[in-house]
């Protein structure tokens, strides 16, 4: 396809390896228009800047948006590739449909992100650790108050790079399991990427926080009885050598990380199960010994371990608040293929030079 490119007049140089999460931002931007006469057309590279928007655009008031989150790494060699991209791409699509958002086509979309990244890789990291963090975004711009499916939308990619999402790093963190606030139900957004699904949890995170608690571990919307996610992450539990995740049964996005750790384990003769796990079992395992790991993962933070949950103001520590062999096995491995310093025998890595 066409994609015109503004390069900036004012280039930046990246600072060192303190980034921290989302702070800095590359020299450009991506952006592409939709109308329901052309569909999607002006696919440009610009200099990265604010956008401009309607005071009665869909987006402000009926949140018709959503986004994706990826990255790119720099391998030892120094070039710099892609983990699963076609993943985060159908999940933006499935996402776009939930909200009645214009989709992109896969063979598009691919070709729009390996020639933003090519054009931005120089923002690619090496620092042990560092990442080039990804920031698709679309959303709908009508400029008209009415509730009704979006007509014009704009798509638009930035890129930041990137250090640990915790600041505590790669270290067992603290997580309460929230009972109160619901994150999504069944029917529902919970599957879609939408920005109001993160909106709705900022509250209990915010409790959560004010505790010394990184995160909460949410329970279903309808029972309050099943555990679904962490805030930002999909979460895994190994109970008497059993890995449990959460089944996706509509209200638990379907994470890419989630997916890859699934895979790998069963390649390495794992038993993963994902089915409905209740309050009460996770409570009963972590109180008899049972529960021998517990991690989150997500683009984010790849995988993170859980050291301690706290419910009801009861607080239960797993491994001794030490990071699980297994935990470890699996951040090192899926953070080898990512950066390119261990064989990739899943084909899941896309080389941008």
């Amino acid at each position: 396809m066409n994609i015109r490119v503004e390069n900036t007049q004012h280039p930046s140089s990246m600072p060192g390896s303190e980034f921290g999460f989302g702070r800095i931002f590359s020299d450009h931007m991506f952006m592409m228009d939709y109308n329901a006469n052309e569909g999607w057309h002006d696919a440009r590279i610009v200099p990265f800047g604010r956008l401009s928007i309607h005071p009665a655009s869909t987006v402000l008031h009926y949140g018709a948006e959503i986004f994706e989150g990826l990255k790119a790494y720099r391998r030892p060699d120094g070039g710099v590739q892609l983990f699963r991209p076609i993943e985060n791409i159908r999940r933006m699509n499935d996402s776009a449909e939930r909200l009645c958002l214009p989709q992109i086509p896969e063979d598009e979309a691919m070709e729009i992100l390996t020639t933003f990244i090519s054009h931005e890789k120089e923002w690619t990291p090496s620092a042990p650790g560092t990442t080039l963090y990804i920031r698709p975004f679309l959303f709908g711009n009508d400029e008209s108050l009415g509730v009704h499916a979006v007509k014009n939308a704009t798509f638009v990619i930035i890129a930041s790079p990137t250090g640990s999402y915790y600041k505590e790093g790669f270290k067992p963190v603290r997580i309460m399991i929230e009972d109160e606030d619901v994150r999504a139900v069944r029917g529902g957004t919970g599957y879609a990427k939408c920005g109001g699904n993160y909106a709705a949890s900022t509250r209990a995170g915010e409790r959560a926080e004010q505790m010394g608690y990184s995160q909460v571990l949410w329970l279903d919307g309808v029972e309050r009885k099943y555990i679904e996610e962490v805030g930002a992450m999909n979460v895994m539990f190994k109970i008497n050598g059993e890995i449990v995740t959460p089944k996706l049964t509509g209200s638990i996005l379907p994470g890419i990380t989630r997916k890859s750790c699934i895979e790998l384990l069963r390649s390495k003769g794992y038993k993963v199960s994902e089915r409905l796990l209740s309050l009460q079992e996770l409570v009963s395992a972590m109180t008899d010994g049972t529960l021998e790991e517990a991690w989150g993962c997500g683009t984010a933070a790849v995988v993170s371990p859980i050291g301690e949950l706290c419910y009801k103001d009861i607080k239960y520590a797993i491994n001794g608040g030490k990071i699980g062999e297994l935990t470890q096995s699996l951040y090192d491995t899926l953070t080898g293929i990512q950066f390119g310093r261990s064989e990739d025998p899943f084909g899941w890595t896309v080389r941008i030079d």
